[in-house]
């Protein structure tokens, strides 16, 4: 029997009025349908993340960091017990959500993201559907050296775009998201294990080790 994957779904909007609460549950569902997932929903409405603050003396013991509050520590930790993750993000001036980019941010030594793959939901009002937000956070999350995926979904006009029951109108985007948790699945069941038997030292600790030894 296979055993299934810790997906988190996080919602990358926080504003009043939001339109992810048409979007998400949607996608939630669909995770838990799938079969190949253990779905928790991270809401960054429930993370009152402080902006990124955090400096080498904030983080105090390297193998169990401190940081500068509470709610910095819980959040690495919370993001640590995933093994995929599934972004639902909406388009602001032609980027991700200020809130999302600082949740990221927040990730900050812990490499809780690390070697594990990231999809996209975006959505916009407009004909884009969120397709330049969701360009800008897969190259954040390949800073955050999570494994982001080509396939995503986008869908534009969202305020026409879920009907009564919560479904997409254009059966397409259900197929687009169909094909989007596939990929999850078939690359969490490829990382999971590769990560157990063995990860390289992060890069940037690798370099900076370099740099310092090359100065005594």
């Amino acid at each position: 029997m296979t055993v299934p994957h810790r997906l988190q779904v996080i919602v990358g909007s926080t504003r009043p009025g939001r339109a992810a609460d048409q979007v998400f549950p949607w996608v939630v569902r669909r995770a838990s349908e799938h079969g190949r997932f253990e779905v928790e929903l991270i809401d960054l409405r429930d993370w009152p993340l402080p902006m990124f603050q955090e400096t080498m003396e904030s983080v105090g013991d390297f193998a169990d960091p401190t940081y500068s509050e509470p709610i910095v520590r819980e959040w690495n930790r919370k993001l640590a017990e995933a093994e995929a993750y599934l972004f639902v993000t909406t388009e602001y001036n032609h980027s991700v959500p200020g809130v999302l980019k600082n949740a990221i941010d927040n990730v900050f030594v812990s490499y809780a993201m690390r070697n594990k793959p990231a999809a996209f939901v975006g959505y916009s009002a407009s004909l884009t559907g969120g397709a330049r937000a969701v360009e800008h956070l897969a190259h954040t999350a390949i800073e955050a050296e999570m494994v982001p995926l080509r396939n995503s979904v986008l869908i534009a006009e969202v305020g026409k775009a879920m009907d009564a029951e919560g479904n997409p109108v254009n059966s397409l985007t259900d197929t687009a998201l169909s094909i989007t948790l596939d990929d999850l699945a078939w690359w969490a069941g490829v990382l999971s294990p590769a990560r157990q038997a063995g990860q390289l030292p992060p890069g940037t600790q690798r370099f900076f080790a370099a740099a310092f030894a090359g100065k005594n």
